[in-house]
């Protein structure tokens, strides 16, 4: 018989316990097979149990449980056991056992299983005792569970460590109870630590107000008002049509005429459009300066083939 001598698992995984046997005459054995599995004790009544005959083809449906099936086939010498969501307390030594039928001997060996776990913190109060000179009558008291047993600090509201780390005591195999004398109005800290990691609870707990919510809200409300307007903008950037940006002049039926009679000399394909810069000046109770003093200060150097017009808008 072979099994692995130990087998480590976090808490809630599921971990198979390898076992496996030989037997010189086991393929010509026709008998049954019964495989027993026991924890704690090698006496300990069997906590899980399975028998099926060598030779048959029947599966292995009476070897499947809520949390603990085989995981082989005993007729192939496959014993190993599957444990579903392992909890701390399963934690401990294993034997696996192998019987075959008429016989009263049997082979069995042990393995060891080792479940760890991050620390938790169970419960975290105020708890009340005996009024007497030397102790408080409040204390805190936090009780935090873990594998390996985790140790347990009190840190102040400044996150440093309290001078009184107070009183400790097991309540279990996986669990530590600590309590410090509270006075009220303090904030104080749990902190559970092993090899695993840590956990910690601050008391006391401060419900969140309606006016932290109420900002939360106005928060959360303006940043999606803003993430909508920006999509707005964006949108209408993205779909808006091309403008048309020919300015309107006083004299637009001249205009118009113009490029009217420059589009019919391109259709015939002989002349060429020309470009007109026109300096425009408005009216106002100060006479306007001569036309070509407009010309010269508002309208470019003038090019060959490019014409220049003033226009005059009325006010």
């Amino acid at each position: 018989m072979a099994v692995s001598p130990e087998v480590t698992v976090s808490r809630g995984e599921d971990i198979v316990l390898n076992c496996s046997f030989t037997h010189p005459d086991q393929q010509f054995y026709s008998g049954a097979i019964t495989v027993k599995w026991l924890a704690r004790a090698s006496n300990a009544a069997p906590f899980f149990s399975c028998s099926l005959k060598n030779d048959s083809t029947e599966r292995l449906s009476d070897c499947s449980g809520f949390r603990y099936s085989l995981a082989g086939d005993p007729r192939r010498g496959e014993l190993s056991l599957l444990i579903k969501k392992v909890e701390l307390n399963d934690d401990g030594e294993y034997f696996c056992r192998v019987e075959l039928d008429r016989q009263k001997e049997y082979l069995q060996k042990e393995t060891k299983l080792h479940v760890t776990s991050e620390p938790q913190i169970l419960s975290l109060l105020v708890v009340a005792t005996p009024s007497t000179p030397d102790s408080a009558t409040r204390r805190l008291q936090c009780e935090a569970e873990g594998h390996p047993r985790p140790k347990i600090v009190w840190l102040s509201a400044s996150r440093f460590l309290i001078d009184d780390q107070g009183e400790e005591s097991q309540s279990g195999p996986f669990r530590l109870i600590s309590s410090v004398a509270y006075l009220e109005g303090a904030d104080l800290t749990c902190r559970a630590e092993n090899a695993q990691g840590h956990a910690e609870r601050t008391y006391p707990v401060y419900p969140v107000t309606s006016h932290t919510l109420m900002i939360a809200l106005v928060v959360s409300g303006l940043m999606v008002a803003l993430l909508l307007s920006a999509g707005v903008i964006i949108l209408c950037c993205t779909n808006r049509a091309p403008v048309d940006s020919s300015p309107v002049y006083g004299n637009a039926e001249v205009v118009l005429n113009h490029r009217q009679r420059a589009s019919d000399s391109a259709a015939d394909g002989g002349a060429d459009i020309q470009l007109v810069y026109s300096a425009v000046g408005l009216n106002s109770a100060a006479a306007p300066p001569p036309v070509h003093q407009r010309l010269t200060s508002t309208c470019p150097q003038q090019e060959a083939g490019v014409l220049y017009s003033a226009v005059n808008v009325q006010q």
